[in-house]
């Protein structure tokens, strides 16, 4: 299998799990009544799979995400950031001839 795809598997069932961590704690310490709202309702299996299930794509997501972004790049020899690469450039200013008619209204007013 290649590399990035077992990073990408590997990396959604990490996310998945802290997903049903998450749901696990709401329920857990009844956020917004919700242990008592899912036990007594009759599509309260089907909320929480929703609720894992959405959860799980944000945290797999932002699982990949942060894996990707923890990868580094070794061959990188050049200077890093700064300001060294501004230090010889000169700002001239422009003096840019703009007509201007003196009867015209702005534009939120009627003529």
């Amino acid at each position: 299998m290649p590399k990035l795809i077992r990073l990408y598997i590997v990396n959604v069932l990490i996310g998945f799990g802290l997903a049903a961590v998450f749901v696990a704690m709401l329920l857990w310490f009844n956020i917004a009544n919700l242990w008592h709202l899912v036990t007594h309702s009759d599509k309260g299996l089907l909320a929480v799979f929703l609720l894992w299930f959405s959860n799980g794509i944000i945290f797999a997501g932002v699982q990949f995400g942060i894996a990707v972004m923890r990868q580094k790049d070794d061959d990188d020899d050049e200077p890093r950031g700064g300001l060294g690469q501004h230090a010889h450039m000169r700002h001239d200013h422009a003096t840019i001839p703009v007509r201007a008619d003196q009867g015209r209204a702005p534009f939120w007013q009627k003529k």
